[in-house]
């Protein structure tokens, strides 16, 4: 069946489904950039590289564990959603903390850990069907749910890695960087700083502090 004649909610699922993939890939292109000096260079607040990667390669570690764990409780029914429901959950201690235990989990070869990985993750996710119930911790979702927020944290956090490597972002991430920009704003227009967002992307003020839609 061609595209045109593609039932739309498969072509939007395919869609999900071929950016998670392509952040995926990017995550794994700029991992396999760093330097073996580079792994303890700053990289973002209490971060050095390799615990910002150990933190990205979560996005793919956590659809495999939710994947295998059951899912009871009510239903979150999309990624705007679950978003809401775990912003603040975690102290940024608490996060910063996953993220050194994570680096220091990928061993002595970080990018070849994050390529196994990723090899790993993607066909579970290509074998796995959309309606599939993920374990999150905001509650059950369905997989092709859940993946639009593991996309926003790969295209985040490899722009993140981008920018501490001094490297332009691999080109395969530019679909997860227009979806996760979409994500973000029907996340911001949710909040009480929905109005300051909207200025902000506009271009009429500056960054208040602590303003995020995460």
């Amino acid at each position: 069946m061609d595209a045109e004649n593609m039932d739309p909610e498969a072509r939007d699922s395919e869609a999900v489904r071929a950016r998670y993939a392509g952040a995926a890939q990017a995550f794994v292109e700029l991992a396999g950039q760093v330097p073996h000096v580079a792994w303890s260079r700053p990289a973002l607040g209490e971060w050095d590289v390799r615990a910002l990667t150990g933190h990205t390669s979560r996005a793919l570690t956590t659809v495999e564990t939710y994947l295998a764990t059951p899912a009871t409780g009510e239903r979150v029914p999309g990624p705007v959603d679950y978003f809401l429901a775990v912003r603040g959950a975690a102290s940024p201690d608490a996060i910063a903390q996953r993220g050194r235990e994570t680096g220091e989990a990928l061993g002595e070869d970080p990018a070849a850990a994050v390529q196994e990985l990723v090899q790993r993750v993607t066909v579970l996710v290509r074998n796995t069907p959309d309606d599939a119930l993920v374990a999150t911790p905001a509650g059950p979702m369905t997989l092709i749910d859940y993946l639009p927020t593991r996309t926003f944290e790969l295209a985040v956090h490899t722009l993140d890695l981008a920018r501490a490597l001094g490297l332009p972002p691999p080109a395969s991430l530019a679909p997860a960087v227009a979806a996760s920009l979409e994500l973000a704003g029907a996340i911001g227009s949710r909040l009480p700083a929905a109005g300051e967002l909207l200025l902000l992307l506009t271009g009429r003020t500056g960054l208040p502090e602590g303003l995020s839609v995460l």
